[in-house]
């Protein structure tokens, strides 16, 4: 796994990443979702690095990265202060401007880091996601059925009880599926009470300050500078809550492009070679002008 990067532990003002990064060529930043850490993207980053100089971190309060301290706002687990870690760690590793790409809890650091940091971000990829305050705006009672665990982990402590009364009951996971190496670091962190809480803390944040954020963002007329795709899975649940997924975000976007994948949530695992290849074809611009949507 990861043949030819690097695995380092890197020390930012405010956080400590654990950091795999390998290739060369313009750089990619790929963030990962919940629960995962950045071995996630095994499959994909190899297939990237052959163009790509790309950089894999845990995201702080996930897998082996530091856990931000508890505040009553949750700000330190906000997608503003990881944002502000993605920025912090590029120019670490000598990019002042790079693309950035995430999935799942990832799309919304992709998002935010694209929306504070215009001159960084070349361009900006979210997989499987919307930004929170349309979530939260559309929310109705399919999605309050579907993506209850949203509510849920925002209650104090026992989310983190019921998790950890029985992690791999709760998260499950296939070996098979998902890589042995990556599945152990799965397990891992799972197992971590500081990691689940940081974990959790993710979802907190996600529903006191970071949908603020976004809405300030809407007030002032803020978007997404730079050209911008939205992927998601054509066996998940994103198509069948929002329908035409492109048509929510063409606010928050001045370019946009998307489609599905035919694959289940966790794309990197499930369809690499898809997701790399609309990556690649993406960051390269090999897509016509004509059809991105503004």
């Amino acid at each position: 796994m990861f043949e030819g990067f690097q695995l380092e532990t890197v020390e930012l003002s405010e956080a400590t990443l654990r950091v795999r990064h390998g290739g060369s060529g313009p750089p990619v930043l790929l963030l990962h979702g919940h629960p995962r850490t950045h071995m996630t993207w095994h499959r994909v980053a190899p297939l990237l690095a052959a163009h790509h100089t790309v950089v894999c971190p845990d995201l702080r309060g996930f897998g082996e990265s530091s856990k931000p301290a508890d505040t009553p706002d949750h700000f330190g687990s906000s997608k503003r202060a990881k944002a502000r870690d993605c920025v912090e760690l590029m120019r670490h590793l000598g990019f002042d401007r790079f693309s950035i790409v995430g999935h799942d809890r990832g799309s919304y650091t992709a998002f935010r880091t694209a929306m504070d940091y215009p001159e960084a971000i070349e361009q900006a990829v979210m997989l499987d996601g919307v930004p929170v305050l349309e979530a939260l705006e559309r929310c109705d009672a399919r999605f309050a059925t579907e993506w209850w665990h949203w509510f849920f982990f925002a209650q104090p402590e026992k989310p983190e009880r019921a998790i950890l009364a029985d992690p791999d009951a709760w998260y499950g996971g296939d070996p098979e599926a998902m890589g042995e190496a990556s599945f152990a670091d799965f397990k891992r962190a799972i197992h971590d009470p500081a990691t689940v809480h940081g974990m959790i803390e993710d979802y907190r944040a996600g529903l006191s300050v970071d949908h603020l954020h976004d809405r300030e963002d809407r007030k002032q007329g803020r978007r997404v500078d730079c050209p911008a795709m939205v992927l998601w899975s054509l066996r998940d649940d994103l198509e069948r809550l929002y329908g035409d997924v492109l048509a929510v975000w063409r606010p928050w976007t001045t370019s946009v492009v998307g489609h599905g994948l035919d694959c289940g949530h966790h794309m990197a695992e499930e369809a690499p070679e898809a997701l790399a290849s609309a990556l690649l074809d993406f960051l390269r611009g090999d897509i016509d002008s004509a059809s991105f949507t503004t």
